[in-house]
């Protein structure tokens, strides 16, 4: 509604309307601008999801808290009432979807049908904007969580400031939409991963903040320079306007966002001690046939090799467990072990032939430095039809003698959907689909340990810490090493939905777990965004570099041993 000489110079004096603002709203003359509003914004906004005026032509006042025009941007801006109702459950900002020049700080009239758009309340389409005058409207006051009760939607269009200091969580769309998860107290951890985490204490404490653009693929990806953005890096002072978008609410900047390295990049994995070292790592569909499941091009897998090698370098260990490795016989094995060898030095590493690979496009191997190890009897596996991707065990020795012991090399059935049946469906656990299938395929393994000398059971065991799987197995007797030796809060290989947790797996029968000397996850893959991968389609060139950070999409887990 128009505002009243005495109303302004109130808000003059709240310091919600500048002087010019006053001046400029005193000295209308009769026109556009005298064309008084219908509406206040709240009323447009209403108490509830939706605006109790849709599809109705609206007048509203208020003044531009953020400028989003562009052409690549959102194509409108933000406005908001300046002298608000004092209602919290309602909303004092609202987007205006019109190109019509205005910025920020500008007192506008605006005349359009509001609507709900993918869940905004909005002005589309907008006949008129009038720029009458100047104003100011503070950023109000957020925190995370919300206090009980409350929501995001009393925020809708509204200019906010978290003061408080918010961790990323998620970069997966980094690239692709410009977006990044934050989230308060910290990153948010999977709820069946044993860190305490709920799915409701973890949806209250995140924010998506986007970068005011709907563009795929941005050709400028945020947060890119200086240095790529990792997930644990953190910001404070976030200001921007509160929208809704594709079922969330997100942050719209409207001051520079800047990230301290509160998660710095680990060079090499800490030193774990021992006198052998053994490692689990997920290639992330390492083929040498093209576009298939990993490289679409012989470029792509240049640029796949280069990392994996780099990766595996830095690791230095003794033995690796690799798993979605190509099952086309040794092709796919070789090829990476002669360019690993090209690196290290020449027969450095050699490999395990897998005497019954499955027929999953995908298997388990297994490589080792035949200077510090030596087999001891034949490779064996599980004929049992409970696997999908038949595990691999080897018993090793070293060179110069010691302890043996025998590596068990897995790739438990994945969490996704497709085919799931009777008990496999998702049980709404949080455990997802095909749970009951992985904890037999536990027991299979569990069972299979026993009967082997100091079993040390590796791998991508698509099951959480705290999820029924890993509870069969130490049920069993077996250690998790990773839980004994490795801090709570870097207890992750893997990041889904925002949430960090562990698939990556080491566990120790009793005798061998009292010969660890340490463990470590080297964090160099799930804390890095997509786009640093050795994928070209959308990558930007730029951001490619030949070392070991997003080559897979999984970390690896180093397990030192003390076994003369």
């Amino acid at each position: 509604m128009r505002r009243t000489a005495a109303a302004l110079t109130t808000a003059v004096a709240a310091g919600l309307v500048t002087t010019a603002g006053l001046h400029a709203a005193q000295a209308e003359e009769p026109g556009t601008c005298s064309t008084p509003a219908t509406h206040q914004i709240a009323q447009v906004q209403g108490a509830g999801d939706t605006s109790p005026v849709s599809g109705q032509t609206v007048r509203v006042e208020g003044v531009v808290t953020g400028d989003f025009q562009a052409a690549d941007q959102l194509k409108g801006f933000f406005i908001q009432d300046a002298t608000p109702d004092r209602d919290p459950k309602t909303s004092d900002g609202l987007f205006v979807y019109s190109t019509k020049d205005v910025k920020v700080g500008d007192r506008v009239l605006a005349t359009g049908k509001a609507i709900e758009f993918n869940g905004l309340t909005e002005l589309s389409p907008v006949t008129v904007v009038d720029v009458c005058g100047t104003g100011r409207v503070k950023p109000a006051q957020a925190r995370l969580p919300l206090s009980a009760g409350a929501s995001l939607e009393a925020y809708e269009g509204v200019l906010v400031r978290f003061q408080q200091k918010l961790t990323a969580t998620e970069t997966y769309r980094l690239g692709q939409y410009g977006e990044v998860s934050l989230a308060a107290k910290g990153r948010l951890f999977q709820p069946t991963d044993g860190h305490g985490s709920t799915q409701a204490g973890n949806n209250a404490r995140r924010l998506l903040l986007d970068d005011g653009s709907t563009v795929q693929n941005p050709k400028n990806v945020p947060f890119t320079s200086p240095r790529v953005l990792r997930i644990g890096d953190s910001t404070s002072n976030l200001t921007g306007v509160l929208s809704y978008g594709f079922n969330t609410y997100r942050l719209q900047p409207t001051q520079a966002v800047r990230f301290a390295r509160t998660n710095p990049r680990p060079a090499k994995p800490e030193n774990v001690g021992g006198d052998v070292k053994v490692a689990s790592f997920n290639t992330l569909n390492w083929f040498t046939t093209l576009d298939k499941r990993g490289a679409d091009t012989a470029a792509e897998q240049e640029r796949q090799i280069t990392k994996l090698v780099a990766a595996l370098k830095g690791l230095n260990a003794d033995a690796v467990g690799l798993m979605e490795v190509e099952n086309n016989g040794d092709t796919a094995i070789k090829a990476l072990v002669d360019r690993l060898n090209a690196a290290v030095g020449a027969n450095t590493y050699s490999w395990i032939k897998h005497p019954n690979p499955g027929t999953d496009e995908i298997h388990v191997a297994l490589i080792y430095k035949p200077a510090k190890l030596k087999p001891a009897g034949a490779p064996r596996s599980s004929t049992a039809p409970i696997f999908e991707r038949p595990p691999l065990v080897q018993t090793f020795q070293r060179t110069s003698g010691g302890t043996a012991f025998t590596m068990i090399i897995n790739h438990f059935k994945s969490k996704g959907c497709g085919g799931a049946t009777g008990p496999d469906q998702d049980q709404g656990d949080g455990q997802s689909c095909f749970n009951a299938r992985r904890v037999t395929q536990a027991k299979a393994i569990a069972e299979l340990a026993k009967a082997e000398t100091n079993p040390l059971v590796l791998g991508d065991l698509n099951a959480y810490a705290a999820e029924d799987p890993i509870k069969a197995l130490t049920a069993s007797g077996m250690v998790s090493l990773t839980e004994r030796h490795v801090k709570a809060a870097q207890r992750y290989s893997y990041v889904f939905d925002g949430q960090s947790g562990e698939l990556d797996h080491a566990l120790a029968g009793k005798g061998l777990a009292r010969r660890v000397s340490d463990a470590t996850i080297w964090h160099i893959n799930s804390d890095e965004p997509t786009i640093l991968d050795y994928n070209t389609e959308y990558n930007p060139p730029s951001l490619y570099k030949p070392d070991a950070f997003r080559s897979s999409d999984h970390d690896p887990v180093l397990i030192g041993l003390r076994l003369r």
